[in-house]
């Protein structure tokens, strides 16, 4: 997992916990950088768990929570540290769908070495997409908080609905279904 994504987590727990509390989950997490990551850096996705699960001990949020908000947070971190990736487009839908083979292909181009969940979609008209998460992290969580902060940012009054399809293989799959609302800006 690429290190922004830590630093962008232990940033938002220092500013919306404590820097105490950051401070507490880094000790109590087996980090191999003892909590010192590099944005470029590549890290074992088992310290993000790590750190999450210890967040949730401290706060007592559950962790799909956490992860559902810093998913939101992180969204809104990445409109604005790569606005060129999010600018480019109008909608929830056009983001989502350029999602595979447009932005994770800049992601790769930034960060040779990240490794992204793979996503599909079906798009029926203007109104519903359905969206499907595959991955071998399991972060569905996580990627439901990225698309809510896709749906706050374009400011769309869009519905989600989200199945947990059995795993394949090693990987969970997540569909999300999402249909835009009468009030939508489409």
């Amino acid at each position: 997992m690429k290190g922004i994504v830590f630093r962008e987590f232990i940033d938002m727990v220092e500013s919306q916990f404590s820097t105490e509390t950051a401070d507490t989950i880094i000790e109590a997490s087996s980090l191999s950088t003892n909590g010192a990551y590099t944005s470029v850096g590549t890290y074992p996705h088992q310290e993000m768990v790590d750190l999450v699960s210890n967040l949730a001990t401290q706060t007592g949020i559950s962790v799909p929570d956490l992860l559902q908000h810093f998913g939101r947070h992180l969204f809104g971190r990445f409109v604005e540290i790569h606005p060129n990736m999010t600018n480019a487009f109008s909608d929830v839908f056009s983001l989502l769908s350029a999602l595979e083979n447009t932005i994770h292909v800049d992601v790769n181009k930034l960060y040779r070495d990240a490794e992204t969940p793979s996503f599909t979609y079906e798009q029926d008209g203007q109104q519903q997409m359905v969206f499907i998460y595959r991955s071998r992290r399991r972060m569905a969580d996580f990627a439901q908080g990225l698309i809510e902060g896709c749906v706050t940012h374009f400011k769309e009054s869009i519905t989600i609905q989200r199945d947990d399809l059995p795993p394949q293989g090693k990987e969970a799959l997540t569909r999300f279904t999402l249909v835009r609302t009468a009030n939508a800006n489409a």
